[in-house]
């Protein structure tokens, strides 16, 4: 481990050899049990097995274990140090900028080679389904960041991705659908023509925008009519959010070079994959009486698509077809469409369960932002630090420069840990309609998620005679 050579030290790397071997689970360290995925058609726990349609045993192992450290496969550590470990920087010049006493540092995932953290859960899912015999993985994306990981990773072990992007991403954003197909993926805009239930959308609106439900919905019809196909998700499960831990776990290295600890760890959500891979490893560090201090933890997601701080904690189908398991999440509703915004990552229904749960017992602080003060935030940090954030990155940013505003009012010295999860160098569309003054400061009318809960409330009466969500 590199130790710093002065007080000014900019960034903290850490060697190949320190990458870390084993992944971080969560779920033996919640402060209550996980409520269970339910079988809509038995109203019961789902049975492990009828996954395996859809996913890789292995994959169905980790999602529902107990033990705390999972072991990262050598050949998965192989392919992660084509661009891992990452770098930590720490924003001096961003502190300078705001004349705050705090310290910002960011996690830089924008290195990998698709630009984002993604990667770290394609490369293992990738992995595991060669090992088992799979040919194909279909997935869904939104703005192309998670559709570009899983065919990077499929490249490396000669596997065919099979990708649906929400159609308003793929129209606004066309390099990610090449960075795809380059890596040898084949994409299509969902909904799409390609499926059942993407046929029976377009004839009821040809023009439709899509969404991260509808994707998803896509991908796991495709999975389930081939041979060989498996279904790969970049968000929300347990599984992908373990891989994801890598974040946290090089970082909390790293800041041991700078002598540091944070006090606040925040990212952008809208599965909930990357904020939890680099939160986690420091809630394990309070829950297990390791940290040094204090810790807050702050879920940043848009006010477009307000699921923590605006949706209900129900159970709710993952996609819009309502093909998957039912989950216990903070969610708008299934049927929840969102407006087209730039940030296409966080344009999902619902939350990862361990992140809601988390949230519903207030050990996680949501907020949530329009559009246009992101992207302001967003300039402001690229004119200071010179890296162009993804507009999902971007909302954190946001969060990051009002909480060190905020140290500096109050005269608090913080110090405070973000997740930069890629770049915006793919997303140059979105800055040149904020700059030109087009974007739209947009809130989802509240109205609008009266008319969806209640529609998922109505569907599925039953719900609320399960023992899971009541409370102790």
């Amino acid at each position: 481990m590199l130790k710093p050579p002065n007080t000014n030290m900019k960034r903290a790397c850490i060697s190949e050899n320190e990458l870390p071997k084993e992944w971080y689970n969560i779920l033996p360290d919640l402060p209550a049990p996980l409520p269970p995925p339910i079988d809509p058609s038995t109203r019961k726990p789902i049975d492990a097995e009828r996954l395996e349609a859809l996913f890789a045993k292995e994959l169905i192992r980790q999602e529902l274990s107990m033990d705390r450290w999972i072991p990262i496969p050598e050949e998965v550590r192989d392919a992660y140090r084509i661009w891992r470990p990452t770098p930590l920087i720490r924003a001096e010049r961003l502190e300078r900028a705001l004349k705050t006493p705090a310290k910002i540092y960011f996690k830089h995932e924008g290195v990998s080679p698709p630009g984002s953290h993604k990667p770290n859960t394609a490369v293992a899912q990738a992995y595991y389904n060669m090992r088992e015999g799979v040919k194909i993985l279909t997935t869904e994306t939104g703005a192309g960041q998670w559709g570009s990981a899983l065919a990077f990773a499929c490249s490396l072990f000669d596997l065919k991705a099979r990708v649906y992007m929400v159609r308003a991403s793929y129209f606004q954003k066309p390099y990610r659908k090449v960075m795809m197909q380059i890596w040898g993926a084949e994409v299509a805009p969902s909904p799409s023509d390609k499926t059942e239930f993407g046929r029976k959308l377009l004839r009821e609106n040809p023009d439709h925008p899509g969404s991260l439900g509808i994707a998803i919905s896509e991908a796991v019809e495709d999975a389930l009519t081939h041979e060989n196909v498996k279904y790969s998700l970049g968000s929300v499960l347990n599984h992908v959010l373990i891989h994801q831990t890598i974040i946290g776990l090089e970082a909390r290295k790293q800041l041991e070079i700078f002598d540091d600890y944070p006090d606040v760890v925040a990212g952008c959500v809208g599965g909930g994959s990357s904020f939890s891979g680099i939160f986690w490893p420091f809630y394990y560090d309070v829950v297990s009486g390791k940290a040094p201090k204090d810790v807050k933890f702050i879920a940043v997601e848009p006010t477009a698509c307000p699921t923590l701080t605006k949706g209900i904690y129900f159970y709710d189908f993952g996609d819009s077809a309502k093909l998957t398991p039912l989950m216990a999440m903070h969610t708008l509703g299934s049927s929840f469409v969102p407006p087209p915004i730039h940030a296409g990552g966080l344009r999902y229904h619902g939350d990862a369960p361990t992140l809601c749960l988390l949230v519903k017992k207030g050990m996680i602080e949501a907020k949530a932002y329009d559009q246009v003060s992101v992207f302001k935030a967003a300039v402001f940090f690229a004119r200071h630090e010179g890296l162009i954030p993804a507009p999902e990155t971007a909302h954190a940013i946001k969060f990051v420069i009002d909480e060190a505003l905020r140290c500096k009012r109050e005269g608090i010295e913080e110090t405070i840990l973000f997740n930069f999860t890629g770049h915006g160098l793919l997303d140059l569309k979105a800055y040149d309609e904020y700059l030109a003054g087009k974007l739209q400061p947009y809130h989802y009318p509240d109205a609008e998620i009266r008319r969806t809960i209640e529609k998922l409330l109505s569907e599925l009466p039953w719900i609320r005679n399960l023992p899971y969500l009541r409370e102790d």
